[in-house]
C-alpha cells in the first residue's frame, strides 16, 4: 500500500508501541477500515476482535454504529475527533467483561498498513458508577426526606429537635393547631406556661433526671393546655443524639394520649367504685365514693347526706358524711354528724338534679355554696372550682357530692365533668343497697331499743343494763335483755340472742321477750327458770317464731342479811359471770348449758342455784362481748372477767361497769348486751331510780 496526497512525508506509525499502554488502542487501515491492530487494554475493555476484517463487521453491537461513522468522517477529512461524554458498551461480545463505560477519540494516522485511523478509548466505568451511586444516594435521600416530611404532616405527633441548652431548632407537627399559639417564640420562652400547674415540677424533674450524667431516654406524661383552653394529656419521648461521645441534640415526639389515658382512668375508677358493694354502711359507702375520684379526677371530694325521703325539712339540711383530699392539701375538718342548712346553690342542684360547676378566684369560694366550715377549708386550700353533683337513688336525691379543684388548679374540663358524673351514676345501685340497709337497720334498732325497757327499781339491790350495736357492721341483731320485778319481790333477769341480723330477728326477739315475761309472771315459783324456758321452747317451736335462740333466765329471791338466792337455767348461752365481793371473778358454769331453744323442745332442762352475798355482782351478757376476732372464746371470757374485775376494784357503779364492759371490748363484730345485779345493804349504797337503760 502506497501513500497518497497529504500522507506523503508523514512518518509511519508503529502500532506495537501501544502493546502495554493502559488505554485501549485500535488501528484501522484503508477506506473500508480494516482492523489491523488492537492492544491488550482494548481486548480487556471490549473483548477480542477479529483482525483483517472491516470495522463494520468487527463492531456489530447496535451502539457501535456511531463509532464506525466517526471512522468514516476522520478518514475522509483527516481531522481528529473525540467523544467526552461517557459511552456504554453492551458487553455482549464474546470475551467482553460486560457492560462498561468509556470515552474515546479517533485520529488520522499513517502506518505500515497505509493511511488509517487510530482509535483510543479510556475506561471510565469506576468514575461513572461512582457518580451514578452518588446520584442514586442523593435521590434516595431526597425521597426519604419527602416521605419523612409527608409522614410528619400526616401524623398527630409533634416532632422536635432540641439543643443541649434547651433551644428548640426544629418543630414538625401540629403544635400551633394543638395549642393555638405559634411555636416561635412560645416554645422557647413560655412553653412551660401551657403545662398544667400540677405537672410542671414533675416534668422538669423527669427531664433533669434524663439529661443528668449520661443522657438517657426521656419519657413523661403530663397535661398540656389545648387551643380550647382545656388541658389534654400528652406523652413526650426523647432520645439523646451523640457524635464522638458528645451530646449534640435531642430528638423527641409529643403525642396526644388523652383518649387512651381517659379510657384507662375510667376503667380504674369503675374498678374502685365496685368495692363500694362491700361497704358496711352509708358513711363507708360514701367514703368509698369520695376516695375513688381523688386524686385522679379531682383534688378533694366531700359527700353530703340529705334527710330521708318523706322527711319535710325547711330549710333543707345536709350532713357531711364523707370527705377526702389528696396529699399536700390542708387537713380536712373532722366529720361531726351535725346538719347544716344548705345554701341556694345546693338547693338548685338538688331541685334540678343536674350538676353545677362553680369557678371562682383562688381561695374565694362564693357564699351559699357550702357551710362556713367547708368554705374556710376551701379558702385555705386555695380552691378555684367546685363541682356539685346530685346523687339520685330511686328518683330521689339522697345526697350530693362536691369535688374541688385546689392549690390554684385550673377548673375541670368538659371530659372531667362528664367522667365524674358517670362515676357517681355508676355507684347508684350499691349506694341504694347501703341506704336501704341503713334504713332497715334504723327501723330495727328503733324497735329493739323501744323493747329494751327501763330496769325496775329493786329494794336492796342495784340493777343496770346496757345494749350497744356493733360499730363495725351495718347489720342489727336479735340480742335482748329483760328485768321484771314480781309482786312477791322476786326479780327475773333474762339475757338472750336470736340467730340472724335483720328486721325479722328483731321482730322475733320482741315476741320471745313478751312471751317469756308472761310465762315468768304466771310462774312465781323461784325454782321455775327451767320450766319457764321449756314452756317457751315448746311455744316457739309450735309457732315457728325463730330458728335458734340462746338464753339465760334467772330468778333472784331476797334472803335475810342482804343475801339473794339466784336460780337460773341456761339454754346454750355463755355462763353468768360472778364478781364476789371478797374474791376473784368466776363463771357460774353449773353442769354446763342445756341445748338452745328450737333444737329439742321435749328435752328436760336444768335449774342451777347460787347464793349472792352483799356486794357480789352477777353479770349476764351476750356473746358479742366474748367473740373477739383473733381470739377463741376462752380468751374472750378471760378478757371480759378481767375488765369487769378492774371496774369492781375501781368501785364503779353497776351502770358504769356495764358501760365499761361494752366500750373496753374493742373490735366487736356483733351486737352486745349486758345486765347486772348487785345486792346492797339497805341504805348502805346507792339504789338507782327508775330510769332508762344506757343505749350505746
Amino acid at each position: 500500500m502506497t501513500r497518497t496526497g497529504s500522507d506523503v512525508g508523514v512518518p509511519e506509525l508503529e502500532p506495537e508501541v501501544f502493546d502495554r499502554a493502559i488505554v485501549a488502542v485500535a488501528l484501522t487501515a484503508g477506506a473500508d477500515h480494516r482492523v489491523v491492530y488492537i492492544n491488550d487494554a482494548f481486548r480487556a475493555l471490549f473483548g477480542p476482535r477479529e483482525l483483517g476484517e472491516r470495522a463494520v463487521d468487527v463492531f456489530t453491537e447496535p451502539r457501535a454504529a456511531r463509532f464506525v461513522k466517526m471512522l468514516d468522517q476522520v478518514y475522509a477529512d483527516r481531522t481528529a475527533r473525540q467523544v467526552n461524554e461517557p459511552r456504554t458498551t453492551d458487553g455482549t461480545a464474546p470475551g467482553a467483561p460486560g457492560r462498561r463505560h468509556f470515552i474515546y477519540s479517533c485520529s488520522p494516522v499513517v502506518s505500515r498498513f497505509g493511511p488509517g485511523v487510530l482509535a483510543v478509548a479510556v475506561d471510565t466505568t469506576s468514575q461513572v458508577e461512582a457518580v451514578e451511586a452518588a446520584q442514586l444516594l442523593s435521590e434516595q435521600r431526597h425521597k426519604a426526606l419527602q416521605r419523612y416530611e409527608a409522614l410528619m404532616s400526616a401524623v398527630t405527633q409533634i416532632v422536635w429537635l432540641m439543643k443541649p441548652n434547651g433551644d428548640i431548632t426544629e418543630l414538625v407537627g401540629g403544635f400551633e393547631k394543638f395549642t393555638g399559639s405559634p411555636w416561635r417564640p412560645v416554645i422557647d420562652d413560655e412553653w412551660l406556661t401551657a403545662v398544667h400547674p400540677h405537672d410542671r415540677t414533675r416534668l422538669v424533674r423527669t427531664w433533669e433526671d434524663a439529661a443528668q450524667g449520661v443522657p438517657s431516654l426521656f419519657v413523661c406524661t403530663f397535661r398540656l393546655r389545648s387551643a380550647s383552653g382545656e388541658y389534654r394529656h400528652v406523652q413526650s419521648r426523647a432520645v439523646p443524639v451523640e457524635r464522638g461521645g458528645v451530646l449534640v441534640e435531642w430528638i423527641g415526639a409529643t403525642a396526644d394520649i388523652e383518649d387512651q389515658w381517659r379510657n384507662r382512668l375510667r376503667e380504674r375508677l369503675l374498678a374502685r367504685v365496685a368495692t363500694i358493694t362491700a361497704a358496711n354502711d352509708v358513711p363507708d359507702a360514701f367514703a368509698a365514693v369520695a376516695a375513688a375520684v381523688v386524686p385522679d379526677l379531682t383534688d378533694a371530694c366531700a359527700v353530703f347526706m340529705l334527710p330521708a325521703p318523706g322527711v319535710d325539712e325547711s330549710p333543707t339540711t345536709a350532713v357531711r358524711v364523707a370527705s377526702t383530699a389528696r396529699a399536700g392539701l390542708p387537713d380536712l375538718p373532722p366529720l361531726t354528724n351535725l346538719p347544716y342548712s344548705v345554701g341556694p346553690i345546693a338547693e338548685q342542684v338538688i331541685e334540678s338534679r343536674r350538676p353545677k360547676l362553680l369557678v371562682f378566684p383562688s381561695g374565694e369560694p362564693p357564699d351559699g355554696a357550702l357551710s362556713e366550715m367547708s368554705r374556710t377549708w376551701l379558702r385555705a386550700a386555695r380552691a378555684t372550682s367546685l363541682t356539685m353533683v346530685p346523687i339520685v337513688i330511686d328518683s330521689a336525691v339522697v345526697a350530693f357530692a362536691c369535688a374541688a379543684g385546689c392549690a390554684d388548679s385550673p377548673p375541670p374540663g368538659t371530659a372531667d365533668l362528664a367522667l365524674l358524673v358517670e362515676i357517681l351514676h355508676e355507684v347508684r345501685e350499691p349506694l341504694r343497697q347501703a341506704v336501704e340497709l341503713q334504713r332497715t337497720r334504723h327501723t330495727a334498732l328503733t324497735l329493739q331499743r323501744a323493747l329494751l325497757s327501763a330496769t325496775p327499781r329493786v329494794p336492796g339491790a342495784e340493777l343496770a343494763a346496757n345494749y350497744q350495736p356493733a360499730s363495725t357492721t351495718a347489720e342489727i341483731g336479735g340480742d335482748w335483755y329483760d328485768a321484771l320485778l314480781l309482786p312477791d319481790g322476786t326479780v327475773t333477769l333474762t339475757i338472750g340472742d336470736i340467730a340472724g341480723h335483720d328486721l325479722d330477728a328483731a321482730t322475733s326477739m320482741s315476741q320471745l321477750r313478751s312471751m317469756l315475761r308472761v310465762i315468768a309472771y304466771d310462774r312465781p315459783d323461784p325454782d321455775s327458770p327451767a320450766e319457764c324456758l321449756a314452756r317457751l321452747d315448746r311455744v316457739v317451736e309450735g309457732l315457728d317464731i325463730a330458728p335458734l335462740v340462746t338464753v339465760v333466765h334467772a330468778n333472784l329471791v331476797p334472803r335475810p342479811g342482804g343475801r339473794w338466792r339466784v336460780a337460773w337455767s341456761n339454754a346454750g348461752h355463755p355462763p353468768p359471770l360472778l364478781l364476789p365481793a371478797g374474791g376473784g371473778p368466776r363463771y357460774l358454769e353449773g353442769a354446763g348449758p342445756d341445748l338452745p331453744l328450737c333444737v329439742a323442745p321435749t328435752m328436760s332442762r336444768t335449774t342451777c342455784h347460787h347464793e349472792l352475798e352483799n356486794g357480789d355482782t352477777l353479770l349476764l351478757y351476750t356473746d358479742g362481748l366474748i367473740e373477739v376476732p383473733g381470739t377463741d372464746l376462752g380468751e374472750g371470757m378471760a378478757m371480759l372477767a378481767a375488765i369487769a374485775e378492774r371496774a369492781r376494784r375501781e368501785r364503779l357503779s353497776l351502770a358504769e361497769m356495764c358501760a365499761r364492759l361494752l366500750t373496753d371490748v374493742g373490735n366487736r363484730r356483733d351486737d352486745a348486751a349486758v345486765i347486772g345485779f348487785r345486792p346492797i345493804a339497805q341504805g348502805a349504797g346507792r339504789i338507782p331510780a327508775h330510769g332508762d337503760p344506757v343505749l350505746g
